[in-house]
């Protein structure tokens, strides 16, 4: 049972409890009801909507001073789908009226969308039902690990507050899990905004482990590359590399491809057919 009347908003994110990004999305929500903190123990990015068996699931209570304010939040031992369940079901126990992942460090945008934790968890909280917003900052791939101090969140704060309102007092259509938000790093309050789709285009690519560091293990890194004109122009990572306005992508955990299932029934049929003369 919720305990008042207020918009109970679960937060979360992937880029672990001690996230500037997080302490920004907390304090910007705050106005709009009670923001209860789960959060990954540690950093979570790239864990997608993973759930590892070998997570340990302990849920860790904190008392953190954020801006002379007390917060009572919680630590999971886990990824960040993990810790939206831990939260929804063992911290709250009922059902929030609204999921927020982030802030997160970067932009996710493009074809590696499912590989974030941010959209991973915000896609978790929308397969049951929740309205679900996930919001990330762009900035330099130096900078996605290292929770830097430097990373000014107030606009992607506000932007998260404004889309969070949003999803507070309007029914999403049917097919729409996520309201995914991606605000340029030179963004300001009065940046436009433009709805998009997901860019079907690579831009975080994979490189093998720099020898120089590796010293035995292998762990891949990446790095972003942006096609001269190869983003889709109504695309998320063309308006927030090319046009610099926030990008907001309704998200579907529907993954079938938008074919005519009876012509594609009909092509593997043909295709087996030939196979077999």
């Amino acid at each position: 049972m919720k305990p008042n009347k207020k918009p109970q908003i679960l937060l979360t994110n992937d880029d672990s409890i001690d996230s500037p990004g997080l302490w920004a999305a907390a304090e910007a929500l705050a106005p709009l009801g009670f923001v209860h903190v789960v959060a990954p123990r540690v950093q979570q990015t790239s864990m997608g909507r993973a759930l590892p068996r070998e997570s340990d699931g302990i849920i860790e209570p904190r008392a953190l001073t954020v801006n002379g304010k007390e917060w009572q939040v919680y630590a999971v031992g886990g990824s960040p789908a993990q810790a939206f369940l831990h939260g929804y079901y063992e911290v709250l126990g009922f059902k929030p009226d609204l999921v927020v992942s982030g802030i997160n460090y970067g932009e996710n945008v493009a074809s590696g969308i499912t590989i974030s934790g941010t959209v991973g968890a915000a896609l978790e909280a929308a397969t049951l039902g929740i309205p679900a917003l996930a919001v990330s900052l762009e900035t330099p791939v130096s900078q996605h690990f290292n929770l830097s101090p430097d990373v000014d969140f107030s606009v992607a704060g506000y932007f998260t507050r404004y889309f969070a309102e949003k999803l507070l007092n309007i029914e999403m259509p049917f097919d729409v899990g996520v309201l995914k938000v991606d605000v340029p790093n030179d963004a300001t309050p009065e940046t436009p905004w433009m709805v998009t789709r997901q860019s079907r285009t690579r831009y975080f690519y994979p490189l093998p482990a720099d020898p120089e560091v590796a010293q035995g293990s292998r762990k891949l890194r990446y790095e972003v590359r942006l096609e001269q004109d190869g983003a889709e122009p109504d695309s998320d990572l063309h308006v927030v590399k090319t046009d610099r306005k926030v990008s907001v992508t309704p998200l579907s955990f529907d993954l079938t491809a938008r074919v005519d299932l009876g012509d594609f029934a009909k092509l593997l049929q043909e295709n087996y057919k030939q196979t077999k003369a």
